[in-house]
């Protein structure tokens, strides 16, 4: 059986006596696009924050090819957050500088050298995301919000990564806006190969980027399975949120 690209065994993590994660097992095979669904306060930001080295859980393993990511210090952490690609929730942009130095931010690890190589390595990759050679040039407030999260998809994909994480990459935008952005994310990922993981609690979006959907709930993954049966998962939870029903197992308390 092929190794996963990630795996995670026994997740756990809780900020003094709120426990958000409990013993999360999850698997990502290599070129796969799992998103992870659940509600607001559910422990997914914090999932993606562990997977990323920011937040060291209480317990558990996360092995990317094999290699343990748990404690990683230093030079290998930046190596392994060298092969990640991230979109933040509301794009996360730099006001500061202009869009060029927005996308090609990690290349050059904020530093202000190799303007014309990156000025143009910018140009070519917002044209991936649907930009013209002018956005280039503009600073992140000239721009709406659907051209601000091309412009951070942009940044996400400039450095070819093999691992792609999104972190609920429609919020703020209208459901046509959200349909592009969800569109581009869909056929980036593919462009690249990579795999990628997506966190929302937007089913429109979970739907267009999945291969398969895993659902975190009470701190564990209570389901998982291919996009194509979201809607027969035989899961009361899964049923329920999917669906926005306001009766079922899903307590409004637990997704406040």
């Amino acid at each position: 059986m092929t190794e996963p690209r990630l795996s995670i065994r026994g997740l756990k993590k809780a900020f003094g006596p709120k426990v958000v994660l409990d013993g999360v097992d999850l698997d990502v095979a290599a070129g796969e696009s799992l998103v992870v669904i659940g509600g607001s306060g559910t422990g997914k930001s914090v999932l993606l924050k562990c997977v990323l080295g920011i937040i060291r859980p209480d317990e558990g393993s996360i092995r990317l090819d094999g290699q343990e990511l748990v404690g990683l210090k230093g030079r290998a952490l930046e190596q392994a957050r060298a092969r990640f690609g991230m979109l933040f929730q509301g794009g996360a942009l730099f006001d500061s500088l202009p869009v060029w130095r927005n996308v090609t931010f990690a290349l050059t690890q904020g530093k202000l050298g190799g303007g014309a190589k990156m000025h143009a390595l910018a140009v070519e990759v917002l044209a991936k995301v649907g930009l013209e050679p002018r956005v280039a040039d503009l600073r992140p407030s000239e721009l709406s919000g659907g051209m601000q999260k091309r412009v951070a998809l942009a940044r996400a994909i400039a450095a070819n990564p093999e691992i792609l994480f999104f972190d609920e990459p429609t919020t703020g935008l209208d459901p046509i806006r959200a349909d592009v952005i969800n569109a581009l994310i869909r056929q980036q990922v593919t462009a690249l190969g990579a795999t990628a993981i997506t966190i929302t609690h937007d089913m429109a979006s979970a739907r267009h980027i999945a291969d398969r959907v895993a659902m975190l709930h009470g701190g564990r993954i209570l389901w998982s399975g291919p996009v194509s049966a979201l809607d027969h998962s035989g899961n009361a939870h899964v049923d329920q949120f999917v669906h926005g029903r306001a009766e079922g197992p899903i307590t409004t308390a637990a997704t406040a």
